[in-house]
């Protein structure tokens, strides 16, 4: 039996990863000093999972922003935008790479970033690659090689990781009209098996190929082209194995394809979907085949501890019709999702012991993996017999804790009804009393929420966590950092006004922070995107608001300005997402515990005199199930749960959203009955073209499409922005079109802060004086 991991965190345990990479950008450490700090984390993610007994230990897991932006360098799939990096001398590889990811806006260059979007249903985010109908590929990028061969030299002989060349196009977009991305395949393979015949001949013994978009629907002509990509790679390669790895979900009717795919084993994720253990073990040429297979029995994207008794049963099951030579035990995907490591969350004020002894972080999942092979196989050596009671006592310990269950909230989520769930009125109506009472211009101006989170903010939440600020003399000095921000969006001529967030570390654990049945981690970092990282809260019980979260702020902010000033929240679907989430119970009740909390701040802001209240929830597609039969049972609570959040308040108080980085075409219908009088979204990176499925559908409120990009430090023209309003015009209507970033200004600095909202003033002034040209 074989133990094998699927991915490492990339971050460094410390966040290194972060550090250097944002120091790279600000010209403050050298190209070799950001290798030397990737060469140090890889290695000691080997070693690390080495020294915990893992057979197939992972390679090229590690990225410097994306895996999946590696793989379209890799391939040679970059923009012809990008040629003129090569054209005036500035095209090394790693500053082609930046600037896909992050734009590039120097030397008198100026290149948009690529689109980024959710991986599935988490909360990653992956570079979208970009096909032409002539697409041609070619290796271009050889890190998959370098990263197995430098893990050779340590002696390790790794798995290495790539993605699967038909969820490689499925990841990605056309554009331009005339074909399909999965007529591609061809012309992709040769490059593909290039790849494996390297790595083959480097001494590669296996090769992980994730295609996780076996778990989602498939058409006739992908079903036929996994088929046809595996038989060719199969009859190109001599000697390596194969292992296809699928997770996020069932294989449902796609598991006779994964099944009959020409591989040498299959990865099924069995924390997601238990019930594909009976399906496959109930084929019989699987069964009759020699393919191993690939149990993900620890969870991959939750922190709680394996229940050994359940993982030994799935074992014990799969070994009663396999022998025990053709399975392979893993967690359920890549521990990309998990934080680095439970052992350094040394605050037993931040993280109690009680609820601590019910988690595992990466590191103790591989110790897990580990286990769970020498049990199944009945070494029951002292060691092992000690650490199965304790898990068995500490899943027990969970189950009957008093901290988790508080009747109270139980009995209020019961109790809803239909009513709570609804506006007074129309948006007709309530649009019709808006306008009167908040006397707003055409073309409304906002941000998102957030300013730039300096490193004197930062350091002042640090020391007040210290003991060196005073509770009053912290306070003091954010009221001053407001103060300044309210000023600064005065002088520059925003409509709509915010107060900064200077007092909040992340838009889930500030909230979270404030509810009851979370809990916190100092170290329980992980990616979102780029050098992003996010602590997620996690939930362990009952959720609830003791006392009001953001009324004091809100109320400060209001109080020094007659502009009108935004309360800023998290949505409930967003908290829900973004937490590491207890597992005892449905999501859907977790969400409406959250739901009547933030409800309870809605009403309270708006007693507070604020009119206008944005709840955003930026992760409400990344919930949806990956079958479409799935949808609608998700969409419809996770829709009531937003309205729970947001309709008791009066007509006149205006209700904003805000959602980023999502294909909303498919639930267009589903966002309109969120009700929200106000939506922004991110239309930046694609030029409007998101837009689209507002248009189409008629999409009834207002909406504030971004018209310029957040996430990259290039700073648009004032034209640039104008021109995509001016898009944007010709379908919504004027009195329903806002202007804004598409994002929070959080991860920016000032300088570009200052400059990329001054341009969309003047893009916004233009058109309206436009507006007023033409009548």
């Amino acid at each position: 039996m074989i133990t094998h991991n699927l991915g490492y965190p990339r971050i460094g345990s410390q966040r290194e990863l972060k550090r250097a990479s944002e120091q790279f950008w600000a010209g403050k450490i050298s190209v070799e000093e950001l290798q030397v700090t990737a060469l140090k984390i890889r290695q000691q993610n080997w070693q690390t999972q080495q020294e915990a007994g893992i057979d197939l230990i992972p390679s090229n897991d590690f990225s410097f922003y994306d895996h999946v932006l590696d793989m379209s360098l890799m391939l040679g799939v970059i923009p012809t935008r990008y040629k003129e990096l090569e054209q005036k001398g500035f095209a090394d590889e790693l500053t082609t790479y930046f600037a896909m990811a992050r734009g590039y806006q120097q030397n008198e260059i100026s290149i948009s970033a690529m689109e980024m979007t959710k991986w599935f249903d988490t909360n990653y985010h992956y570079i979208v690659p970009e096909f032409t109908k002539n697409q041609t590929f070619s290796r271009f990028s050889n890190k998959a090689i370098l990263d197995f061969e430098e893990a050779k030299a340590l002696g390790i002989i790794t798995k290495p990781v790539l993605v699967g060349p038909v969820t490689f196009l499925l990841l990605g977009k056309e554009k331009e009209n005339g074909f399909e991305r999965i007529d591609l395949l061809e012309n992709l393979l040769p490059v593909y098996i290039d790849i494996l015949k390297d790595l083959e001949s480097k001494g590669a013994v296996w090769v992980q190929l994730d295609e996780p978009s076996l778990t989602s629907d498939l058409s006739e002509n992908e079903q036929i082209a996994f088929q046809q990509a595996y038989q060719t790679i199969r009859e190109s390669l001599t000697s390596l194995k194969i292992m296809v790895a699928t997770y996020f979900e069932c294989t449902g009717e796609n598991i006779h394809v994964a099944t009959s795919l020409p591989i040498d084993a299959l990865h099924l994720d069995l924390v997601r979907c238990p019930s594909q253990l009976g399906d496959i073990l109930e084929l019989p040429h699987f069964v009759q085949s020699e393919k191993l297979l690939s149990l993900g029995i620890i969870d991959g994207r939750n922190i709680w501890k394996n229940d050994f008794s359940k993982s030994l049963a799935f074992i014990k099951r799969a070994s009663e019709i396999l022998s025990e030579d053709r399975l392979l035990i893993a967690p359920s995907c890549s521990l990309l999702h998990s934080p680095c490591d439970l052992d350094l969350e040394k605050n037993e004020d931040v993280l109690t012991p009680e609820i601590k002894k019910w988690m595992a972080f990466a590191k103790q999942k591989l110790n897990e993996v580990a286990t769970l092979k020498a049990l199944s196989k009945g070494e029951y050596s002292l060691f092992h017999s000690l650490q199965y009671t304790e898990n068995q006592e500490a899943i027990a310990s969970r189950t009957k804790s008093e901290l988790i269950h508080k009747p109270h909230v139980k009995k209020r989520v019961n109790a809803i009804t239909k009513e709570d769930s609804q506006r007074k009125n129309p948006f007709e109506v309530r649009q019709a009393l808006q306008l009167e009472a908040l006397k707003l211009p055409i073309f409304p101006t906002t941000t998102i929420g957030s300013f730039p989170q300096t490193d004197e903010v930062r350091t002042l939440r640090a020391k007040l966590k210290k003991g060196v600020l005073s509770e009053a003399e912290y306070e003091n000095l954010i009221e001053k950092e407001i103060e300044k921000s309210i000023h600064w969006q005065e002088e520059i001529g925003l409509d709509v006004l915010v107060h900064g967030e200077f007092e909040r570390n992340d838009m889930v654990e500030y909230f979270g922070e404030q509810l009851s049945g979370y809990v916190f981690t100092q170290n329980g970092w992980v990616q979102s995107y780029g050098s992003r990282c996010v602590k997620p809260p996690i939930i362990y019980g009952d959720v609830e608001r003791p006392t009001p979260m953001t009324v004091k702020w809100s109320s400060f902010a209001q109080s020094k300005t007659n502009k009108l000033m935004k309360g800023m929240l998290t949505g409930p679907i967003t908290i829900l997402q973004w937490s590491f989430v207890r597992d005892d119970q449905p999501r859907r009740t977790t969400a409406f515990q959250i739901a009547l909390a933030i409800r309870d701040e809605v009403l309270d802001l708006e007693k507070a005199g604020i009119k206008v209240i944005q709840i955003d929830e930026p992760a409400i597609r990344e919930g949806l199930p990956l079958r479409r039969a799935d949808w609608e049972n998700y969409l419809e609570w996770a829709v009531e749960a937003f309205r729970l959040s947001a309709s008791k308040v009066q007509d006149i108080t205006q209700i904003h959203t805000h959602m980023c980085y999502s294909e909303f075409n498919d639930i267009i219908r589903h966002i309109a009955a969120m009700d929200a009088d106000v939506i922004t979204i991110e239309t930046s990176r694609s030029q409007m073209e998101l837009l689209d499925a507002f248009v189409e559908f008629e999409y009834p409120n207002e909406i504030g499409p971004g018209v310029y990009d957040i996430h990259s430090p290039r700073v648009p023209e004032s034209d640039e922005m104008l021109q995509l309003l001016e898009k944007a015009l010709v379908h919504i209507p004027a009195r329903n079109l806002w202007v804004n970033p598409d994002c929070g200004l959080k991860t920016r600095k000032w300088a570009e802060t200052e400059a990329a909202l001054k341009n969309m003033i003047i893009a916004t002034q233009k058109l309206r004086e436009s507006v007023l040209i033409t009548g």
